[in-house]
């Protein structure tokens, strides 16, 4: 059914959340898993442009990546990575068409109103623009 999984992760504490959903989802159903970090602070943003050498935060995310990437094909499971650079939303949404994924799991925090306008917009933009499944783990669930 969902041979490869997009995982979109934050590096925070709601991947505790979304980890353990998808690693169950992939062992049962045999399905490749594609880490996704999209580091998006100043540097992040103008890596390319500026030609900027790899800040602290793209570091610290390249090794979370690695070693979540590790852990999880410990446990059995065939695992990649990928680190991007940018607006989350849009590089979910490439990365999954590119990488050619069949599911985007992600996680949410339950934000109302106000909250889903500031924080929420990641979300909202893959859910309605992505061409397969969107799989909403709450955090902290």
């Amino acid at each position: 059914m969902y041979r490869r999984i997009l995982v979109a992760l934050e590096n925070g504490p709601a991947d505790q959340a979304l980890l353990p959903h998808i690693a169950q989802l992939a062992a049962r159903l045999g399905s490749e898993l594609v880490l996704l970090h999209v580091a998006d602070g100043w540097a992040a943003r103008n890596f390319q442009a500026l030609k900027l050498a790899e800040s602290e935060e793209i570091v610290g995310d390249r090794r979370y990546l690695e070693s979540t990437a590790l852990s999880l094909s410990q446990g059995g499971l065939t695992v990649e990575h990928r680190l991007r650079m940018g607006d989350p939303a849009t590089e979910i949404l490439k990365a999954a068409d590119e990488e050619r994924c069949d599911l985007i799991a992600m996680t949410t925090h339950g934000h109302r109103f106000l909250g889903d306008l500031v924080y929420g917009s990641t979300i909202s933009e893959v859910r309605h623009k992505a061409l397969m499944p969107v799989l909403l783990v709450r955090a902290g669930a």
